[in-house]
Formats: structure tokens, sequence, C-alpha cells
């Protein structure tokens, strides 16, 4: 009677379990499918998640003060659209027009890069790249320029679906809070290490890489126009993008202006490009980054970096921030499980408590 007990309850914990998977996989195929639906949809679902993330301290407050959480949303939606996305629609409207001024016509692109390779030939008889591959990179060149052009449509859905999922985030951020934390099969103390680890990274990239960027494109701005750059303010926004990358970063615009500069005899001017970049321009990068990795989170380079890389291609612009994050909460993930299963210390309690961990002044927000 015993083994036939047995028996029927080794038939139900494997039905238990079939079911288990098969919902599992029935998950798994559905949200495969909506995220292919929603992919051109990324960057403003992606923004939206940022942006909710910065403002949900301040919706909060409002809430508690109001009652009323539908109206703290709509007073926050109605800031972001006068203080960010009205702005940055004018900015975006602008570097349209100033690249719709630009010559794309692929024999102008060529002419002083062609007219730098010959003179540094004729001077020192080195032949730097060939011209065959000097005319491929610029045809891709002028194809991203109107591929820019062309995306405008896609950037302002995207602004519209990011106002859109960014008034429910704000309207019900509480209870979806705690329903994902539910879903996250962790104890309480890496729970709190991974929103830990999700909200400074987010806001420092957030916050940090645009404005590295617009600091350091003004800052070329103004030396490109005082030594006569050619297309002074889209060499100061190219600048400005490159910030993004580190170690390298805004040299790949600048060395190469002091070196076209030196070749064509203007070594006044080519000096000046390069001591102005050298001395201001990294330095300043140097400056800023040093004040916000105090401020907000001190990221490895390599992190940053791979971060770029891996993201770029997966959610467009927004990886520059989601990326990097992807990676850092990796490498995080990675070592949980080596605390929880592979470390046989025990002088760790913050491993196997399930106690909340108290967190720093500085994140009482992620609570």
């Amino acid at each position: 009677m015993q083994y036939k007990m047995d028996s029927q309850d080794k038939k139900h914990i494997s039905r238990e379990l079939i079911w288990e998977y098969a919902l599992l996989i029935l998950i798994l195929v559905l949200g495969i499918i909506l995220f292919r639906q929603v992919r051109p949809f990324i960057s403003g679902i992606l923004g939206a998640m940022t942006l909710y993330i910065l403002l949900r301290k301040p919706a909060f407050r409002m809430t508690e003060k109001t009652g009323k959480p539908n109206l703290s949303a709509a007073v926050i939606l109605l800031c972001v659209i006068l203080f960010i996305v009205i702005p940055l629609s004018l900015l975006v409207w602008f570097i349209i027009a100033k690249l719709q001024q630009v010559n794309w016509n692929t024999n102008d692109i060529l002419a002083p890069v062609l007219q730098t390779i010959d003179a540094v030939k004729e001077k020192f008889n080195i032949d730097l790249i060939s011209e065959k591959s000097i005319t491929f990179a610029a045809g891709k060149v002028t194809a991203l320029g109107q591929s820019i052009i062309n995306g405008i449509g896609d950037f302002f859905i995207n602004v519209a679906a990011a106002l859109v999922v960014l008034f429910f985030l704000l309207s019900g951020g509480r209870k979806m809070e705690d329903y994902l934390s539910s879903l996250i099969p962790m104890k309480k103390v890496n729970k709190m290490e991974t929103i830990e680890k999700i909200n400074v990274m987010v806001k420092s990239n957030a916050i940090g890489i645009p404005l590295l960027a617009l600091i350091q494109g003004l800052i070329a701005w103004i030396g490109y126009v005082s030594f006569g750059v050619p297309n002074a303010f889209l060499s100061a926004f190219l600048t400005g993008l490159c910030s993004m990358v580190p170690i390298v970063g805004t040299m790949v615009i600048w060395v190469p202006l002091g070196v076209y500069f030196a070749v064509i005899g203007l070594w006044g001017k080519a000096i000046g490009i390069i001591l102005f970049g050298s001395i201001c321009i990294s330095q300043s990068d140097n400056l800023i980054r040093f004040i916000l990795q105090k401020k907000l989170a001190n990221t490895h380079p390599l992190i940053t970096i791979s971060g770029v890389v891996i993201g770029l291609p997966l959610f467009g612009f927004m990886g520059i921030i989601f990326g990097p994050l992807l990676v850092s909460l990796f490498l995080l993930f990675i070592d949980m499980f080596r605390k929880e299963y592979l470390s046989g210390d025990d002088d760790d309690p913050a491993g196997t408590s399930d106690a909340p961990r108290e967190l720093p002044p500085a994140q009482e927000d992620v609570k």
C-alpha cells in the first residue's frame, strides 16, 4: 500500500513539473513574440524606464501629498514635455537642418581626405590608405548621414511611446515595483543589491553621459570656431558624441583636424587644435568624469566600452545607457551565484540571510 501511494505521489509531482515547464515555455515563446513586435519602440520604452527611475521619488512624494497618482503622473509628464521633450526636439530639428545643409556629394567629402593623403605621400613617401578604401568609407558616411535624416520620424514615434509608457509607470509605480520584486527569484538582500545597482547605473549613465557630451561639445565648438575649422558646429557635435566612448573619446575628431591643418601647411592652426584638444577638451573630460564618478557611479571603463558596443545594436541610442547596465548586471549576477552556491565561506552572512540590507543614505530612494 505504501509503495502504491509513493507511486501516485511521483505521478502527481511529474504532472506538476510538466505543467510548470510547459507554462514557462509558453511564457518564453510569447515573450519573444511580443519583444519582436515592440522592437521598433524599444528606444521609447527604455527611455520611459530611464525617466521613471530618475523621477519616481518626486512622483511618489507628490502622490503622498495629493492622494491622486494620476494627477501626479500628469504633472510630472507635463514637466517632462516642457523641459526635456521640447528642447530635445528643437535640438534634433536643428541638427537635422545642419545635416541637410551639408553637401553629401562623395567627391566633395573625399577632396580634403585625398588632399591630405597625397601631401603625406609626397612629403614622407608614405601611402596611408588606398583610394578605393577611402571611397568605400565615404560612401558609408554618406549613407549614415542620410539614415540620420530619414530616422527623424522614428525619433518622434519613440518619444510619443515613451510619454505614454512613462505616464502609466508613474501612476502605478509602487504596485508595479512590488509585483516585479515578487517575481525576482532571489533572496531579499540580493534583490536590494540588484535594485541598488540598476538605480545607480541608470542615473549615472542617463545624467553623466549626456552632460559630459554637452559640455565637451560646447568647449570643442568654441575652439573650432576660434581656429576656423570648417563646419565647426558639425565637428563639435561629433566631438560630443565621441566623448561617450572612454579612453579614445574626442581624440577621434580633433587629432585628424590637427593633422589635416598640418598637412596643408597651416602649422599654427594645427598646433593650436592639438594643444586645445589635449589641454581643454581632454582635461575637461577627465575632470567631469572624476566629478561625476564621485557623485554617481564609479564604473570601470572596460564595462562602459563593452556595454556600449553590445548595447547599440540591441537598443539603438539607448544602448549607451542600458548596454553598460547589462554588463554590470551580468557581472553582479555571477558574483551572487558565486556567493550563493560556490563559496564555502561561512563568514559572509549577507549571502545566507533573508534579512533586508540597510542601504546607504544616498540610495534610500530604491527601497
